[in-house]
């Protein structure tokens, strides 16, 4: 028995091979770069960061405003999470989260780290206390989602 294989039979298939390798290859990249969805017993940590914004007025002067960066994060309710906050810009930037008691400082070139557990769904301000307004470079508030 004679079998005749033609060259675009064979293109086929490595065209196949390689379609369904590079599926394969991104799939598997999504599950374990992204990860599978926590057991309610790990703590999901979000990363922060104080940031500045300069610019100059048409009239000379200089003006900047800080910010957290991100400036809304999203947190799943009943679910500890760890804010890893990090002073890129700004000496420190104390700061409070509206509707807790939690209060902190935010040093340049060191990390803060903040435990959180929401029990109630909502928008929760991060707010800086020394740039609260526009009359001290703010404001420099962030939003915790909950949801």
């Amino acid at each position: 028995m004679l079998i005749v294989i033609k060259k675009k039979w064979i293109f086929l298939a490595i065209v196949l091979l390689l379609v369904g390798f590079s599926w394969y290859f991104f799939q598997s990249r999504i599950t374990t770069e992204a990860g599978a969805i926590p057991s309610t017993e790990e703590t999901l940590e979000i990363h922060m960061v104080t940031s500045e914004i300069t610019s100059t007025t048409e009239g000379g002067k200089e003006i900047e405003s800080y910010r957290w960066d991100p400036g809304t994060i999203f947190v799943p309710k009943d679910k500890n999470v760890t804010l890893r906050m990090y002073g890129v810009n700004g000496a420190q930037h104390p700061f409070m989260i509206e509707g807790t008691d939690i209060e902190g400082i935010v040093q340049k070139g060191q990390e803060t780290l903040v435990d959180l557990h929401f029990t109630e769904k909502g928008v929760y301000r991060l707010i800086c206390t020394a740039h609260s307004h526009i009359d001290n470079d703010g404001p420099m508030i962030a939003y915790i989602v909950v949801d």
